[in-house]
């Protein structure tokens, strides 16, 4: 996907507008319009037909419509609101314009405290909602190929904010693509061409070499796929320039299932439906380490993807088997739909081993990081709004609520107490995959994922929010690529951290 264009130019005054076939201009929160502001008298005729007072568009943006045939949106950004709220409300005047799917938009942004910020975020909301995802219709939507940016902003420098836009991008595509078209198979692919631009290394363990490896939990469920191209795929990335060397090494690691039908505890059609989108954990880790690598955060990092199907067939894992994981943990099968815990057991093993990895840089993590569309109750327990979090220690969940906070995509931390343990217990195995009755499994598949950590410090994020009809914060559609802002925050605060 092609990302709209930033223009950047000098904010003067409001006649620069005057070109614009969409225009928006945002303005600090205040009791009156300013007297300058282009078309001042009708937005003050719309205010009063809605019974609002100025102030209210900090809440509430319009939309202009003139006769000469252009549209104009106004928005008041409040200063006291939280950065998810500000996107929020950024979004939604920005979509007074993006509706309309035009080529070109100039978004004017007064000076003011804290407006540097606004002027990044309008542009990056912008980027991200301007270009359409993957759809197969006669008439393909149009993408938004300019963005006049009319501010004085004290560093000029847009390219964060492009390389965040991407990445995000990057993210929802793959989620968005239909599983006939998005399979492991070909999903590798598109991981090998983007990395290789990237400038990335590579290493590509696939189902025979796992099951050689005694990759077991993995395997189970990559051998109900027809199609032996199932993998665990390790992308790794080290500052190259003594001025980026890296502080510290992290390692990434996302779910990767293609399509997930529920193996032979088979999902109801209703449940089934969307099922595409369960490889979004790994397009989260993906796009993560693309960005930090663009960015060039100065930290090592290795991104594990686990790339597999889970389908019904004659040869797939079934209830009560017995799998042996890479470090000879034996599990109890108990629902084949619990199969994201499993590829990502066998995945932190390798990502948590210090002997392996080919990036040249430190392969024992400082931080284990993984992302998953996990487990149905994490959706009971928050719905779609936010997603959640469960951290090793209680300073890397503090770290995660104030990555939400600054990025505006919220986390909500949930208990990893020990006392859960027992509803794992298994009189055939080690452990068992997950209980019958459903009860808090969100807390029991991250009870399990970390047995396989090696004790490493980590979090796990369960993506209750990769999709929320009508958009999520600073996105507009129902794919929200939830989890990469909050990870590039949190890696950026945590690089801070001694």
């Amino acid at each position: 996907m092609t990302l709209p264009r930033i223009a950047l130019q000098p904010a003067r005054q409001y006649s620069q507008l005057n070109a614009a076939s969409h225009g928006l201009i945002i303005l600090p929160v205040g009791d009156a319009l300013p007297p300058e502001l282009p078309q001042r008298s009708q937005w003050l005729a719309v205010l009063k037909r809605k019974a609002m007072k100025p102030n209210e568009l900090a809440k509430t943006p319009l939309a202009l419509d003139l006769p000469d045939g252009r549209r104009l949106a106004l928005l008041m950004v409040d200063g006291k609101l939280s950065r998810f709220e500000r996107l929020t409300r950024l979004r939604k005047a920005a979509m007074l314009l993006l509706d309309e799917a035009p080529k070109r938009i100039s978004i004017w942004v007064a000076a003011g405290a804290g407006m540097d910020d606004v002027a990044r975020d309008a542009a990056y909301v912008a980027q991200i909602n301007g270009v359409p995802l993957p759809a197969r219709k006669k008439n393909p939507a149009v993408a938004l190929a300019q963005i006049d940016l009319f501010c004085a902003l004290k560093n000029p420098d847009l390219a964060p904010v492009a390389a965040l836009a991407r990445a995000n991008l990057l993210a929802r595509e793959l989620t968005a693509l239909a599983p006939n078209e998005l399979t492991p198979d070909s999903y590798r692919k598109r991981i090998r061409s983007v990395t290789k631009a990237a400038g990335l290394a590579i290493e590509e363990f696939d189902f025979r070499k796992l099951r050689k490896m005694g990759a077991g939990a993995f395997c189970a469920v990559a051998q109900g796929s027809h199609h032996e191209d199932a993998a665990i795929v390790h992308l790794s990335w080290q500052p190259s320039s003594k001025n980026e060397a890296a502080k510290k090494a992290v390692a990434l690691v996302g779910k990767g299932i293609c399509f997930d039908t529920g193996g032979h505890n088979l999902k109801p059609a209703r449940y089934m439906a969307g099922m595409h989108e369960d490889m979004n954990g790994s397009a989260v880790a993906l796009a993560l380490i693309l960005a930090a690598a663009e960015m060039k955060l100065p930290v090592a990092i290795d991104c594990w993807l686990a790339i597999a199907h889970n389908h019904l067939s004659p040869g797939a894992y079934k209830q009560n088997d017995i799998v042996t994981a890479l470090d000879g943990t034996t599990i109890e099968i108990v629902h084949t739909d619990a199969e994201g815990r499993m590829v990502l057991a066998d995945t932190l093993l390798m990502a948590t081993d210090s002997k392996r990895g080919k990036g040249g840089g430190k392969t024992k993590p400082d931080l284990v990081i993984d992302f998953a569309t996990l487990t149905g109750s994490m959706h009971v327990a928050l719905g779609t709004r936010y997603s959640g979090v469960f951290a090793s220690s209680e300073s890397l969940a503090a770290l995660a609520v104030a990555a939400g906070h600054a990025s505006g995509e919220r986390v909500c931390v949930f208990p990893l107490d020990d006392d859960y343990d027992p509803a794992l217990d298994s009189k055939v195995a080690d452990v068992k995959q997950c209980t019958l009755d459903g009860e808090a499994d969100h807390i029991l598949a991250a009870r399990f994922l970390q047995r396989f950590t090696r004790q490493r410090p980590w979090l796990h994020v369960d993506l209750s929010a990769s999709s929320c009809s009508e958009g999520l914060g600073a996105t507009a559609s129902d794919l929200t690529g939830f989890g990469v802002a909050w990870g590039l925050t949190l890696l950026a605060q945590w690089l801070t951290e001694k």
